[in-house]
């Protein structure tokens, strides 16, 4: 009885590992077969003209939504990531456990992180845009933005601290510290690298967000001189020249500056959390 036990238990086990082995295989295979076919059809059409600083309808140059998309991203991660890990602080370290206010915030938060993008293009279109009178630009483009990343930033956060060790905390009160310098000192620094993946899902989010942008910042291909003009990012940028089918090969260009930008973002990232998590010795 027993050997049939273990036999079964080494079987259910082999199924379980090929399975694994194949999705990662699967996975693995969908990704080269995207970025393969990004970069056969659009690096041989990236030219010096793509990258001009003005944006004409010859050459439609995409490093005026390169710049756009820096200081979109940069504005977003300002306005939500503060926010995001105090509230996660908060959470972790300060609410009860059971308080009801937390569950509450928690099932919020969870629900915004289901909304589709275009219905936080449409609230930020009739908020921002229009009643709070911004216009199509970049500061309504941020804001929408950074309620998009919010709820992602929050959770990420809460669950990196959650996961530091409580004997951390307790050696802090031990030594005389009080909770705001153990949270400052200790916790956050310990939780560094979980905090900053969750940064970096929100910044390729952003990086890749299109639709709710139309309806905030506009389509407007120059690059901005203050928050209230209107302004494309690379993705909205490559949306347009598909859409118009008049610049399809140039839009597959911009799709791999795109995806060349996406991996040095998240190389500089994890860069920086390898150095604050004290992986550098």
């Amino acid at each position: 009885m027993g050997e049939t036990v273990k036999t079964k238990k080494k079987a259910f086990e082999r199924v379980m590992q090929s399975a694994t082995w194949a999705a990662a295989v699967i996975t693995i295979g969908v990704l080269v077969l995207i970025v393969g076919f990004v970069l056969v059809r659009g690096v041989p059409h990236l030219k010096p003209s793509l990258f001009a600083l003005r944006y004409t309808s010859d050459n439609v140059s995409l490093m005026p939504a390169l710049i756009s998309t820096v200081i979109m991203t940069a504005a977003a991660l300002i306005i939500a990531v503060p926010l995001g890990v105090f509230a996660a602080i908060y959470l972790a370290e300060y609410a009860r456990r059971g308080n009801r206010v937390v569950a509450v915030i928690r099932m919020t938060t969870e629900t915004l992180s289901g909304i589709p993008s275009i219905v936080y293009g449409l609230f930020g279109g009739l908020f921002f845009v229009v009643a709070l009178g911004w216009g199509y630009s970049v500061l309504a483009g941020a804001f929408t933005l950074s309620i998009m990343i919010l709820p992602l930033v929050m959770r990420s956060s809460e669950e990196a601290l959650n996961a530091v060790p409580d004997m951390y905390r307790e050696g802090a009160f031990g030594l005389g510290a009080g909770k705001l310098r153990t949270v400052f000192r200790i916790v956050l620094p310990a939780a560094m690298r979980g905090i900053l993946a969750g940064v970096i899902l929100a910044v390729g989010r952003i990086v890749g967000e299109t639709a709710a942008l139309i309806y905030t910042a506009g389509t407007v291909a120059q690059v901005p001189s203050n928050p209230l003009q209107s302004a494309r990012t690379l993705s909205v940028h490559m949306y347009s020249l598909s859409s118009e089918g008049l610049h399809t090969d140039e839009g597959y260009a911009t799709a791999v500056v795109l995806l060349v930008l996406v991996v040095v973002i998240n190389a500089v990232s994890a860069r920086i959390a390898k150095r604050l998590g004290g992986g550098d010795k």
